[in-house]
């Protein structure tokens, strides 16, 4: 049932880009020279399914990148913690070692047989 779901979520995907890539085959001119039109010195041309599909790639690494560099802090405070983790356990097992769990304090108590009186 699941790998049915994956396939069906899969097509569903892969229908849509296949058709947007094979519609949008005419080629384009990217410009990155904003001051000329007619003969621009930086450009390149491509179809334009290929510039989408580069726009979400980029999108992609440029969002996984800020979100990596956001959990920073997280990252840090969960380094920060295990290695306080392991110093408290290496303290723990040298505490143990060096002093014995103590033993169960003796009582001195009378059994009681019975009888009021």
């Amino acid at each position: 049932m699941r790998r049915l779901f994956r396939w069906l979520l899969g097509l569903s995907i892969a229908l849509p880009v296949i058709a947007f890539a094979v519609a949008n085959r005419r080629w384009v001119t990217l410009s990155l020279d904003p001051f000329s039109q007619d003969a621009p010195k930086a450009a390149i041309d491509l179809p334009l399914w290929i510039l989408f599909f580069f726009g979400i790639f980029v999108g992609l690494i440029v969002g996984w990148i800020a979100s990596w560099w956001s959990q920073g802090k997280h990252r840090k405070s969960a380094r920060d913690a295990r290695a306080e983790t392991a110093k408290l356990q290496t303290e723990l097992a040298d505490l143990r070692r060096n002093n014995p769990p103590p033993q169960p304090a003796q009582q001195d108590v009378v059994p009681f047989n019975g009888g009021f009186l």
